[in-house]
């Protein structure tokens, strides 16, 4: 194996780094992944970023960043073996996106406000991957999205042709029909429509979400830790009073739940 250690290293090192992992004298594990085995791991570690930009901590996203890296060099690398694209190819194809969706910077194409910017980026995307209709925009939003987040990107997108409400009233009057329409799913016992109907109200949540300006992903992530802190201090209140959880009734936990809420407000 040739590879000298250095005392700083920079991208074209993590990308020989690579190539000396994925080496027949290389690591056997390494060796092995392919596109789909790590492709789990590609979103865990994602969402680590994610997580270290949401809690402010620069350490560890230089760190968690790195292992976003790592991710692309892999995936690149794995195909630099079969000789259909590396590492290079990739930067090639993002550098020209930037350049052609960026007129503005890069050509003589006047844009001077964000609005303007999307717009032209908009127009700019469909003409690249030649979608000639609203709805291959809409197709084109990655399957593999969350779902809150797919269902604001597909919003979005039909709302650019108009196909929207004119206010969040009309959202909200949609989500209370698709409730009443979920209620009388559950009424008739119905799995199959439940199901369908339960997706409609999660739909149209997103829809108010979205003209409110909230993002849905971000709204339910709060809404997890609210839960998760007043249930913590419900089953504190609990042992305190030396209340059993499991066998007390639904009405002592509700009474115990209203408590810890007007604590809190």
């Amino acid at each position: 194996m040739n590879f000298t250690e250095k005392e700083n290293y920079n991208f074209n090192d993590l990308v020989e780094i690579v190539k000396v992992l994925r080496a027949p004298d290389g690591c056997p594990w390494d060796r092995e992944q392919t596109h789909k085995s790590i492709r789990s791991n590609f979103i865990e570690e994602t969402y680590e970023a994610v997580e270290a930009i949401d809690t402010d901590d620069l350490d560890l996203l230089k760190e968690e960043l790195g292992d976003v890296l790592l991710q692309v060099a892999l995936h690149a690398e794995i195909e630099s073996e079969q000789g259909t694209f590396d590492i290079n190819d990739v930067c090639d194809g993002i550098c020209k996106k930037l350049i052609i969706r960026h007129p503005h910077v890069f050509a003589d194409v006047k844009a001077d406000t964000t609005e303007k910017v999307l717009k032209n980026w908009d127009a700019i995307k469909m003409k690249t991957k030649s979608q000639k209709t609203q709805t291959q925009a809409i197709l084109s939003v990655s399957k593999a999205l969350p779902s809150l987040m797919r269902s604001t990107k597909i919003q979005q997108k039909a709302a650019k042709v108009g196909f929207d409400w004119e206010n969040v009233d009309g959202a909200l009057d949609k989500l209370f029909e698709e409730c009443e329409e979920l209620k009388t799913a559950v009424e008739n016992k119905d799995k199959e429509n439940q199901r369908e109907e339960l997706g409609d109200v999660l739909f149209s949540a997103v829809n108010v979400a979205r003209f409110l300006d909230i993002d849905s992903e971000h709204a339910l992530y709060d809404a997890c830790d609210k839960f998760t802190d007043r249930f913590s201090s419900v089953e504190r209140l609990a042992n305190e009073r030396g209340i059993d959880m499991k066998t007390a009734s639904l009405s002592v936990l509700n009474s115990l739940w209203d408590e810890v809420k007007l604590s809190k407000n």
